[in-house]
């Protein structure tokens, strides 16, 4: 192999291995409450496609238009892979304990899911989830303790933060126990399909298409 497909394979190993920046975050938009059953109606807004959200479970209340901003101070929600907290006062708050579930009309990719006061909470979602940040919110601080199976977390203290659930979903469901009330709402980078690749990596690999093109035409 010559240097220049040594170096070509070395950048494309490199951006297959770059780690991903912080990325914009659309977050839920809030809308109804349901009239037929128990839950809220809300939508997305992923680059230019629109993505329907509903949330099916029992809840204390929902703010859909206007209220308290919970998601103040900003710090707890954003990290190395969120760029910003959600950005108005919608919120879904729950209190009795139960099954919930999140639907998406069209499947999102590794869904975000920011909270509010989780509270000596124990809550399984039944698959893989990621912490990517928490620290004192509104309600004061905590850290969430990711159980042995790594599918959900207890709350010790006022835990307020944002998880992450790696893989493609149309829907999420997850189990939780009861208290006065602890919030929540989700938030989507991409949409199944629609994945654009980091800038960073795409500069690399334009660098070692470039780098064998150039092999090429000088073998020719």
């Amino acid at each position: 192999m010559n240097s220049l497909h040594t170096i070509a394979a070395a950048l494309l190993v490199s951006a297959a291995a770059a780690p991903a920046s912080a990325a914009p975050v659309t977050w839920t938009d809030w809308t109804s409450t349901l009239a037929t059953t128990s839950g809220v109606a809300g939508a997305l807004d992923v680059n230019g496609t629109a993505v329907d959200v509903t949330f099916l479970g029992a809840y204390g209340f929902a703010q859909t238009n206007g209220g308290t901003n919970y998601w103040a101070p900003a710090s707890p929600y954003i990290s190395a892979a969120v760029d910003n907290a959600p950005p108005t006062s919608d919120i879904i708050a729950l209190n009795s304990g139960g099954t919930a579930t999140i639907r998406f009309s069209q499947a999102v990719v590794d869904p975000l899911i920011a909270l509010v006061s989780w509270n000596g909470n124990v809550v399984d979602f039944g698959v893989q989830i990621e912490v990517l940040s928490f620290g004192g919110g509104y309600w004061g601080n905590g850290t969430p303790v990711v159980n042995g199976s790594g599918t959900g977390f207890s709350g010790s203290g006022e835990v307020h933060g944002v998880i992450r659930l790696p893989g493609t979903y149309d829907s999420i469901s997850f189990t939780h126990t009861s208290e006065n009330w602890h919030g929540l709402t989700v938030g989507v980078t991409a949409l199944a399909g629609n994945q654009v690749p980091e800038p960073d990596a795409l500069a690399l690999v334009g660098l070692a298409l470039g780098a064998l093109a150039l092999t090429r035409r000088r073998r020719g």
